[in-house]
């Protein structure tokens, strides 16, 4: 599947950037900046315009195929509802980050529900036309059923 031989080294990722492009930039960015906390890291302006970039902590690139997609919105929402590309945050405590950001502005999707991994799941429709899982890790996890791959803790 891949153009480079063997011999030749994997690339070197240094960093993940999810770039959103957000309608309402200012909603954006008080929503991620100043409701959710994510710390900016760099701000800039020109006459072609405005990108802020904030520090979401350790990010990872978790790829699944429709079926996995499927079953993951069933277990969180109860039904398919997830596009292309869903954006999971981990946080100390679902069921208040899903009540704050629902105050500021996210339309909540389903209410924290615990998941057969042992976490506790929101869903949200956020600004910038993000759909948004808030998960917390309740401790120890329960048998994962086949198919289930490590890191599918969201």
């Amino acid at each position: 599947m891949s153009d480079a031989g063997p011999t030749e080294p994997p690339v070197h990722v240094h960093e993940l950037r999810l770039v959103v492009t957000a309608a309402d930039y200012d909603e954006a960015l008080r929503f991620y900046r100043d409701v959710l906390g994510l710390p900016e890291r760099g701000a800039f302006s020109s006459p072609g315009g405005r990108v802020t970039i904030l520090d979401a902590g350790r990010a990872t690139l978790e790829l699944t195929d429709p079926n996995h997609a499927a079953f993951i919105d069933e277990v969180e929402v109860g039904r398919r509802v997830a596009g292309h590309v869903r954006v999971a945050f981990q946080v100390d405590d679902s069921t208040t980050a899903t009540a704050r950001l629902a105050a500021a502005g996210a339309e909540v999707v389903a209410e924290p529900t615990r998941t057969p991994w042992n976490s506790l799941n929101s869903r949200l429709e956020a600004p910038g036309a993000l759909q948004l899982t808030l998960f917390t890790e309740l401790g120890e996890k329960s048998e994962k059923s086949p198919g289930e791959g490590e890191g599918e803790s969201e």
